[in-house]
């Protein structure tokens, strides 16, 4: 009998060794947030293989891909519907060559390709989806060679112990399709994925609507980055190495020319300031960096914002904490990141419509006693202090490093 319980004990011990290996395994895949380049908001129903392989040749020639950025992501309305088999097809016409020969090409430039998908009979789009096929368009995806799944959901019903179950099977489907694809849960945060979604396989998972190309929408349905980023307050505890809060898609760079992310021209777009304050909150907060604009007419102003090497730096900090309030006062609102150097990262936001002056002490105000080397990521010079004086909407971004007592 003790031989019997010894034994039970040994198998059960490689069991669990043998689930830990592979979830960690899993986990691995997005110890740092997603960064790439999504097709919605710009292409949207337009998006075709052409698209992408410019989109590609532009990330790896541009500096993007230098800087980090992987993923190029076929948002909705790439499938014609199944075959006689019940496998994806996608549209013959926009996707002439399928979509193995297009992973191929972007894989050859060293860069990642991603797909989307919904956990419904039909996507937002209107166009086919993957509930009751998760395995099969799992292994369809494996085949392909695809690296990145959306999974959206659209036509599903709302209660949060269906949302789970519909995003568990595709997450278990994922796990066992033989390649390892980062699962990104598009739920929208209507039932709080933040709570669930790791467990159910997730590596990033939204927390909010769609973004919309403007800074404040004043509009529950139609939110604003403003909207988007103050709901991320008090969800830090909840991302991490190896699973992430998604507030959506970067508007950067848009300047009004998406379709939903405008609404029929309702929302122009936001100020170069408003973008690179969106892009550095982003990045204190340790969210996915997609961005969606047509990469081929990048301006050179827009590129050196998404490549900024400091910004960059911060989001993809191997600690994977994000960034939580620590100061508002007069319309400032202060940011705090730890960084696994034992460094912090600062950003000092004005959030009020005209500009004003700020001098922050570290030591009475953020609660910081030690000895710092400041620099400012703007300028990437050494400061004294953070002071200075911020232009409506704009930000100062700081990397306070430890030094010499």
């Amino acid at each position: 009998m003790r031989t019997m319980i010894l034994t039970l004990a040994a198998f059960m011990s490689c069991l669990f060794a043998n689930a830990q290996t592979r979830y960690t395994a899993w986990d691995s895949l997005a110890l740092t947030p997603p960064m790439g380049w999504n097709s919605w908001n710009f292409f949207e129903a337009k998006v075709s293989e052409q698209v992408i392989i410019d989109m590609a040749d532009a990330m790896a020639a541009n500096g993007m891909k230098a800087a980090g950025y992987r993923y190029l992501v076929i948002d909705d309305h790439w499938v014609a519907g199944r075959d006689k088999h019940n496998q994806l097809i996608p549209d013959p016409v926009r996707f002439p060559h399928g979509m193995k020969y297009l992973v191929d090409y972007v894989h050859g430039k060293g860069l990642k390709l991603g797909i989307y998908s919904d956990a419904a009979m039909l996507t937002c789009g209107g166009v086919t989806g993957s509930y009751n096929f998760e395995e099969q368009d799992a292994r369809t995806f494996a085949a392909w060679g695809i690296d990145f799944l959306k999974y959206d959901y659209c036509n599903a019903p709302e209660d949060v112990a269906t949302a789970f179950s519909r995003y568990s099977r595709m997450g278990d489907a994922l796990k066992k399709c033989g390649r390892p694809i980062v699962y990104s849960i598009c739920e929208w945060g209507q039932r709080k994925p933040w709570l669930w979604a790791k467990a159910a396989g997730g590596h990033l998972w939204r927390t909010t609507w769609d973004s919309r190309d403007v800074w404040e929408s004043h509009d529950a349905n139609l939110t604003g980055i403003m909207e988007i980023f103050r709901q991320q307050e008090h969800l830090a505890p909840y991302a991490g190495p190896g699973g992430w809060n998604d507030p959506d898609l970067l508007m950067v760079g848009l300047y009004g020319k998406g379709a939903s992310s405008s609404v029929d021209g309702r929302f122009k777009g936001c100020t170069a300031i408003e973008y690179r304050t969106h892009f550095a909150l982003w990045c204190m907060l340790a969210a996915p960096l997609m961005v969606n604009m047509d990469l081929k007419r990048i301006s050179p102003e827009v590129l050196q914002l998404i490549t900024n090497p400091q910004l960059i730096a911060i989001n993809q900090d191997a600690l994977g904490k994000q960034a939580t309030t620590v100061l508002q006062r007069n319309e400032l609102q202060v940011l705090l990141k730890p960084l696994q150097d034992k460094s912090f990262a600062v950003c000092v936001f004005n959030r009020a419509a005209s500009g004003q002056s700020f001098e922050i002490d570290l030591k009475k105000e953020l609660d910081l006693w030690q000895r710092f080397n400041i620099t400012e990521v703007w300028s990437g010079k050494p400061v004294k202090a953070l002071k200075g004086t911020l232009d409506a909407h704009d930000c100062a971004v700081y990397i306070l490093k430890p030094g010499q007592k």
